[in-house]
Order: structure tokens, then sequence, then C-alpha cells
């Protein structure tokens, strides 16, 4: 079923994101092309993804959560070509090309990230929603990506992390910062747009906190048992680079299982929406099952 879901609905996505993000011929070219050499390249598409199914959940229109899902790929995209850059993560590898300040340069690829991340914004701005659920979706992913408990935040603890010894709050505040904050903000700007109830706009929230960890989690474990080909970028870098994960912490064993008690957690709490959660619960499975 969800391999199903993903096969219709990224499509559609890559079709909005090719029509909401400035053509190559919008002056200055080159920026709008970084931008769109990073955004096109391809990738799992899982934020919008969640946007959707979350949305759907509440018989959300289309015309309004594929704006929503854009944005949360556009953001998360920035944030993809910012991780890779020299002073953060030096990557040479992303969505099986080079990174786009090797296909570029450094500067470009700055402005690639940040044109990406304001556009975003712009979209969500200009949508055809009502201005509170307008303001309410502009507030989620600012926070999702911001610097109090958001990608940012969870980014800088990261890379203080490095080489230092690591305790489990910290880790679990680094992976849930600057990964599961997204993912949650994903799920309930769905919610908002698709005018749920704000107590299933709650459950979502929370099904998002444990997803978003899960998330992170296997993907800690998937950097360290996966291919360059399977994942898209360089593997093992994260050990290389001494960085915070849950393997290193607890192993790899215990690392799965954390995952899957996460998952399980995640399932629990959507049993008031009965049937309509089947989509959900699909969604938690392949978080931790995915093999890229």
């Amino acid at each position: 079923m969800i391999e199903a879901y993903f096969a219709e609905k990224v499509p559609e996505v890559n079709r909005w994101l090719d029509r909401l993000i400035p053509p190559v011929s919008t002056p200055p070219p080159r920026i709008h092309e970084a931008m769109r050499y990073s955004l096109m390249a391809g990738g799992k598409r899982l934020r919008p993804v969640l946007v959707l199914a979350a949305g759907e959940v509440f018989d959300g229109a289309p015309e309004r959560l594929y704006p929503v899902a854009c944005a949360f790929e556009m953001v998360h995209t920035y944030s993809l070509i910012h991780d890779d850059l020299p002073a953060m993560d030096n990557d040479d590898l992303r969505r099986g090309m080079p990174t786009c300040h090797k296909q570029f340069d450094e500067a470009t690829a700055i402005l690639a990230g940040d044109g990406l991340m304001t556009h975003a914004f712009r979209i969500l701005a200009e949508m055809d929603a009502p201005a509170d659920q307008r303001v309410r979706v502009i507030r989620e992913l600012a926070i999702g990506s911001g610097t109090v408990e958001g990608m940012i935040a969870g980014q800088v603890v990261d890379l203080e992390a490095e080489g230092q010894p690591i305790d489990a709050e910290r880790l679990a505040f680094i992976h849930r910062a600057k990964t599961g904050a997204l993912i949650r903000g994903a799920l309930v700007c769905g919610g908002i747009v698709a005018d749920a109830a704000e107590d299933d706009i709650a459950l979502l929230s929370a099904y998002g906190d444990r997803v978003g960890l899960a998330f992170q989690i296997a993907d800690d474990i998937l950097d360290e048992t996966a291919t360059a080909e399977q994942l898209g970028k360089t593997p093992g870098k994260d050990a290389a680079a001494g960085k915070a994960t849950y393997p290193a912490l607890y192993g790899l064993e215990a690392s799965r299982q954390q995952a899957e008690s996460l998952v399980e957690e995640a399932i629990g709490l959507l049993a008031p929406l009965g049937q309509r959660a089947e989509l959900l619960i699909e969604v938690a499975r392949f978080i931790v099952r995915r093999t890229s």
C-alpha cells in the first residue's frame, strides 16, 4: 500500500515543485539553476508525502495540500545543501549526484539554500487558503526549521557534539530537533489545511514526534549498514566524524528496537481515527523498514 501511495504522489509533488520554483530563465539564472539542481534531483519526498497523507485523512483539498507539501520539501532541500557544505558535513554526494557546492561553488550553494528557504515562505503566504490557516502553517514551518527545538537548533547541537561524549537526553534532543521537528510539522500542517479538529491536530503532533525520532534513528542505522547506491550519499560519515548517533550510544540492535518501539507508540496514538489511520500506520512502519 505505502509503495503504491508514494508511486502515485511523488510524481505529482515533482510536478508542483517544477511549477512553483522559478524557471532557470528567471534572472539571475545561475541561482535558479542551482536551486532547481538540488530540488529536482530526486529523493524520497517524505515530508511532502506526510503533508498529503495527514491532510487526506481529513479530506483536505489538493490545491491547499500541495503548496504546503512543496514548501516543506524546499526547506528540507535547503537544509541538505547547507549540511553538505565544507563548514558543516563536507560531503560530495547527495541524492546520487554531486552536492550543490561541488556542482556550482560554495557561494552559489549557500545562496541556493537561502533561496529555497525564502521561496517556501512566499509560497505559503500566497497560497489559496484562509489567512488564519496561512499564518498557522507559516508558524509551524518556522518552528520546525528554527533555532528553538527546531532543525537549526538540532544542527548546532549536533556540530557541538562531534567527538564528544554524548548522553541519551542530548542525543534525543539532536534527533528530535534536527530531523523530527520538520517531520512533525509536516503532519501538523497537513491537518491544519484540511480543517482537522484541534484534538486531531494534537494527535498528529504526538504521532509526528515519535515517527520523526524513529526516522532519524533508522537513518543512523542505515549510515552504518547501507551502500552509497542505496543512500544516494556517502555512508559511514557519521561514525568517521565522531557524530552523536544511536548506534554509537546503544549499538545497532538496541537502536532498531528503539525505533520499532517508537513506531508502535505512534501507531497506538492513532486509535481514535479508526480505519482512517490505515495510511499513517503504513507510513510509520515504512519509516523504520526502509532501505534508503
